[in-house]
C-alpha cells in the first residue's frame, strides 16, 4: 500500500482552489518576482532552497519548467543546492541553459549553496570542487549579484569544519573567497552551524544565513506544553547583533520539517514541530522585521527527504517515495506568494478572492504501522490538529468538518484567519477533512 511505511506522520494538504490561479500574484502585476525597493534603497529578496542532488533526471524543459513556475509566484530565484558528483554540474548547467531561454524581463537568479557535508573541505586542492562551479557560471548575468557590493552571492550548508588546508575555519575560508574572487568577486554569506558570537572574527564573511532559524529546533519531548506550543522563533536575534558593518542576513521560513530514514540508510528520524500555523507565523515574524533583513529563503522546493518542498513532486527523489508519493504541497507556493509579496512591498497583498488552504496527517501521531524504522525522534511534539487559513473578501462563516456530525463553525473577519480543530478522520483517512464558507450575507 502506497505510503504505509509512516502513515503515523505522514501529512496531507488540502487547496480549495486550483494553483495556477495565482490569487496573490495578480496585485503586483505579470512579473512576479520584481526586487521592489524599500523606502531607504534597500532591496528585499526571496528565494527557494534548491535541491540539485535530486535532479539526477532532469533535461533542460524540467528546469524551464521550475523556473517559471517559481518565478510566477514571486520567487527571485534558487539557491543551489550542489555536491561532488560530476553530474551535479552537468545539471546546473542544463539550469542555466535553461535560464537563458527566459525574456530579460524575467529577473530569476541563482546563489550556490555548496553542501559541505558533501563537498570535502580538508585540503588547499578541495577548493576546486567550489571553483568548478563558480568558474563556469560567476559571470552568468543570471547569478545573484548582492546589490551591497556587486559580488556574485554564494552560500554554504554547514562548513563550519573546513580548514582547507589553511590551519584554521577561519583561514580556510578566507583562502577560499580570495580564490574565488579572482575568477569574479564574491559575496559570501554562509549558514554554519557555530555559536554566532564567531562571526566577528571570520574576515570571509559577508553576511550570514540562519538555517535553523525557521524551525523550533529547541524543543523536545521533555519540553513543558507552554514552550511547546506556539514555540518561540527567536534565534534570529543571536546572529543579527553580530553582524556589523552592513553585513547581510539572509533569514530561513519552512513549513515544517520531518524525515525519516533509519540506520542503514542516512540515519536521519525526526521531526520538529510544525504546528501552530507555522510557515504562516514565521512569515509574520518576518514581515514584522523586514527592515534588518535582506534576504528570506525559503525551506525547500524539492527536499523530499526532509518533507518541506513547496515545489512540484519530480525528479529524483533520495528514497523518500513513502511519505512524498502521493502527498502535493503545492498549496504552499501558493501561500507562500502572499507572504513574499507583503516582504517585498512592506504592505499585505489586499484579499480578492475567498480561499481555504488546509493541512493534516492522514493518520493519529500514535498510529502503528508496520514500518522497521521506529516513529522520528519527537514524534510527541506534534498534535493531532487540522491546521487552516482563510483569506475571505468579506465576513463570514467557515465549516470544518470530517462528517456533518463532526462539524465545527468559526465566524471570522474580512481579512486573513487561522483557525484550528482535533483531527477525527472518520475510518482512518484524512482524505474526509472538508472545509467550505459563506459570506455572512449569503446564509
Amino acid at each position: 500500500m502506497l505510503n504505509i511505511v509512516d502513515e503515523e506522520t505522514q501529512s496531507q494538504m488540502f487547496y480549495e482552489d486550483s494553483i495556477d490561479e495565482q490569487p496573490f500574484v495578480e496585485e503586483y502585476g505579470e512579473r512576479a518576482a520584481t526586487n521592489f525597493q524599500s523606502s531607504d534603497g534597500q532591496s528585499r529578496f526571496v528565494f527557494a532552497h534548491f535541491m540539485v542532488g535530486n535532479t539526477f533526471p532532469y533535461s533542460v524543459d524540467d528546469w524551464l519548467a521550475d523556473i517559471k513556475l517559481a518565478s510566477s509566484y514571486l520567487l527571485d530565484g534558487f539557491v543551489l543546492n550542489v555536491g561532488w558528483e560530476d553530474w551535479q554540474r552537468d545539471r546546473v548547467a542544463d539550469c542555466f541553459r535553461a535560464a537563458a531561454k527566459l525574456p530579460d524581463s524575467t529577473r530569476f537568479s541563482f546563489i550556490f549553496s555548496f553542501d559541505m557535508t558533501s563537498i570535502p573541505g580538508n585540503s588547499a586542492g578541495d577548493v576546486q570542487y567550489l571553483k568548478a562551479y563558480y568558474q563556469t557560471h560567476a559571470k552568468d548575468p543570471r547569478m545573484f549579484k548582492h546589490p551591497r557590493t556587486g559580488g556574485a552571492a554564494i552560500s554554504t550548508f554547514s562548513g563550519e569544519n573546513c580548514t582547507f588546508g589553511q590551519g584554521s575555519m577561519e583561514n580556510g575560508w578566507a583562502y577560499v573567497k580570495r580564490e574565488l574572487s579572482a575568477i569574479a568577486p564574491a559575496y559570501f554569506i554562509p549558514a554554519f552551524f557555530i555559536n554566532p558570537a564567531r562571526y566577528l572574527g571570520i574576515t570571509a564573511m559577508d553576511g550570514a544565513f540562519n538555517w535553523n532559524g525557521g524551525w523550533p529546533v529547541n524543543i523536545n519531548a521533555s519540553s513543558s506544553r507552554q514552550d511547546i506550543e506556539n514555540p518561540r522563533l527567536d534565534s534570529d536575534n543571536e546572529h543579527l547583533q553580530t553582524l556589523s558593518g552592513g553585513r547581510t542576513f539572509m533569514a530561513a521560513v519552512s513549513p515544517w520539517f520531518f524525515t525519516h530514514y533509519g540506520p542503514n540508510s542516512w540515519n536521519k528520524n525526526w521531526i520538529y514541530r510544525g504546528d501552530d500555523w507555522l510557515f504562516v507565523r514565521r512569515w509574520q515574524q518576518l514581515i514584522s522585521m523586514r527592515d534588518r533583513i535582506d534576504i528570506v529563503q525559503v525551506i525547500s522546493w524539492n527536499d523530499y527527504g526532509e518533507s518541506h518542498y513547496i515545489g512540484p513532486i519530480k525528479g529524483a527523489q533520495p528514497n523518500s517515495q513513502a511519505w512524498v508519493d502521493g502527498y502535493p504541497h503545492d498549496a504552499w507556493l501558493a501561500l507562500n506568494a502572499y507572504f513574499t509579496a507583503a516582504f517585498k512591498k512592506g504592505a499585505y497583498p489586499p484579499i480578492k478572492k475567498d480561499q481555504i488552504f488546509m493541512w493534516a496527517r492522514p493518520h493519529p501521531k500514535a498510529a502503528n504501522a508496520p514500518d522497521h524504522v521506529p516513529r522520528p525522534n519527537n514524534w510527541q511534539l506534534t498534535d493531532d490538529k487540522i491546521w487552516v487559513v482563510v483569506f475571505t473578501t468579506a465576513p463570514s462563516k467557515v465549516e470544518l468538518y470530517t462528517s456533518n456530525d463532526r462539524k465545527m463553525v468559526f465566524d471570522v473577519p474580512a481579512g486573513m484567519t487561522k483557525l484550528s480543530r482535533d483531527s477525527e478522520p472518520d475510518g482512518g483517512d484524512a482524505r474526509n477533512y472538508c472545509a467550505r464558507w459563506k459570506t455572512r450575507g449569503g446564509l
